[in-house]
Order: C-alpha cells, then structure tokens, then sequence
C-alpha cells in the first residue's frame, strides 16, 4: 500500500487529539469524581440520572410536605388538649352545682365558665404562620366569633369557617391534612371540633347554657341537661386527640419511608455518575503513556532526513 509524505503527520496529529481528548476526560474525572458530566459522555446513563433526580425532586417535595404537616399536627394536638382542660373543668363545676350551693357561689361558677368561654375561643381562634388552623379553607379569619351583652357576658359564638379542608400529599397518591374542623353542622364529611352534629357536641353553646344555668340558680336543669351534653363534646375532644395521635404516627412513618427513598436515589445517582477513582488513575496513567509514546515516535519520524537513508 502506497502512503503518501503527508499521511503520517497528518494521523500523528489525529492521534493525539483524540488521546488529549482523552487525557482531559479522565483528569476532569479525576478532579471532579464524575464520570458522566455531559449527555454526550454517556446518553443511557444521562437518562437514568435525570428519571432519578426528577424522582427525587419529587420526594423532596413530599419531605417537606409531611413537615408541614407534621407542624400543623403539633399545634392543633396543644390547642385540643387545652380545649380539653376547658371541658374537664366545666364538667366539675356542672358537677359541683348541685341544689346545696348558694346562688352566690352559683354566680361565682357562672362567671368562672364565662370565661372559660372566652378562653376557649381564643385557643379555637389559633394560628400557624398566620393562618388561623381550625377555619377549614378559610384561614384568612378567625372561625370563632364572639358576641356579648353590655354587661360583657357571653351571649353567643359562631362559626365563621367553612367545611373543607386542605390536604397535602404525602407520598405518590396518599394525601392527608392534620387539621381539624372547627365545626361541622351537615352531619357529613371531617369531624367538627368545637361542634359537630353527628357527634352532638357544641361546647361553646352548652358553656353558655351552663352559665346561663347557674345564673338563673337552676341545678335540676344542669344535671338534667348540661352534664350529659358537656360528656358529648368531652367525647368528642377525646376523638380528636386520638385521631390527632394516629395522623402523627402515619406522618412519621411516611417519613421515614421517604427519607429512605430520597437515600436509594442519591446512591442509584452516584453508581451512574460517580467515577471509580482507582480506574480512572489507572486509566489516565495508561494515556498519558500512550500520548508520550506517540510524541517520542513521532519526533523520531519526522526528524528523518535524506542522509539517514545514504548512511
């Protein structure tokens, strides 16, 4: 085969390119410890790396969901439990009021549970981050709203949220929300706190008939009346903290499952990119080798002359 003057020169030059090509490749791989840093370095691998980081993305995205959550779970559990005191306290002065107390001492529990009332409300009225937590959807004002006599007594209290509440998604289809109802009159859907027709609790109006009770000196009709329904939303109380407990659990679980997750994927990432250190020294010594050697044969060649062959 007949090779021209020029075809050596120019695959000499061909061939260290490609091997400082190379050269470069694998000391960039050394310096950063990644063997795929450019779709062109490894197309599959590139696509699995971006199907996984999409995947963890997503994960992320559910940690910080069941944080939230897990915070709102943590106040709405303080703020039953202090709604709980309210009510363990009105059902021992409801029990207290027996036909054997003055009206005087009956004035004194009716303005104690007037403002057991108010207390109550205000704890109802909590909020996260600015949001008020019992309103349903509606968190831009408070749920409760109070209304009193000229004398300053409690006269009523309304809802003024609504019935639905906002979830978040917790893992691939599982939503949930650890917020709990102020109320609930439809008899469907979330369990009202405060009041909840299915349940029969509406403490804030059965403390106002209890006080409206005592102040009238009518202990047949707290007995009658007032003790079995402050039992009902005493019930119900106890309903939401359990329902509160198991919601937590699920959250620190379905933490736990994503944290484990998000750990598989940064490991499944790091087997596609990261480069085997030990190899790619190996490697790297091999080319550098190979592109010495082609310089120094090269230089040899190429500084051949007319009176190398007449010797």
């Amino acid at each position: 085969m007949r090779v021209t003057s020029s075809s050596f020169p120019n695959t000499l030059i061909t061939q260290l390119g490609s091997l400082a090509t190379r050269q470069a490749q694998l000391q960039s791989q050394v310096a950063t410890g990644q063997r795929v840093q450019r779709p062109e370095d490894d197309p599959g691998a590139m696509r699995r790396v971006l199907d996984l980081q999409t995947e963890s993305k997503t994960v992320g995205q559910y940690q910080r969901n069941i944080v939230r959550q897990q915070e709102l779970a943590t106040d709405t559990f303080s703020a039953v439990k202090s709604l709980k005191r309210i009510s363990d306290r009105a059902g021992e002065i409801a029990t207290l009021a027996d036909g054997l107390r003055s009206p005087e001492e009956l004035a004194i529990f009716a303005r104690e549970v007037d403002g057991l009332i108010k207390q109550g409300v205000q704890v109802a009225n909590t909020k996260n981050r600015g949001d008020h937590i019992f309103a349903g959807t509606r968190t831009d004002q408070p749920p409760f709203v109070l209304s009193t006599d000229a004398a300053g007594l409690v006269t009523g209290v309304t809802y003024a949220g609504n019935t639905s509440l906002a979830e978040s998604e917790i893992a691939e289809g599982l939503t949930m929300s650890t917020q709990a109802l102020g109320a609930n009159s439809t008899g469907s859907g979330p369990r009202g706190l405060i009041a909840d027709t299915g349940a029969g609790a509406d403490l804030f109006n059965h403390l106002v008939a209890l006080r409206n009770n005592l102040l009238a000196g009518n202990t047949a009709a707290i007995a009658g009346t007032d003790r079995a329904a402050l039992a009902r939303d005493e019930g119900n109380l106890i309903y939401h903290l359990g329902a509160n407990g198991a919601m937590q659990a699920r959250l620190e679980a379905s933490a736990a499952i994503a944290a484990d997750r998000g750990l598989s994927l940064e490991q499944h990432v790091s087997g596609e990119v990261d480069a085997d250190l030990a190899q790619t020294l190996v490697r790297l010594n091999q080319t550098q080798n190979a592109y010495q050697a082609a310089l120094q044969s090269g230089g040899k060649t190429l500084n051949l002359s007319l009176l190398d062959y007449i010797r």
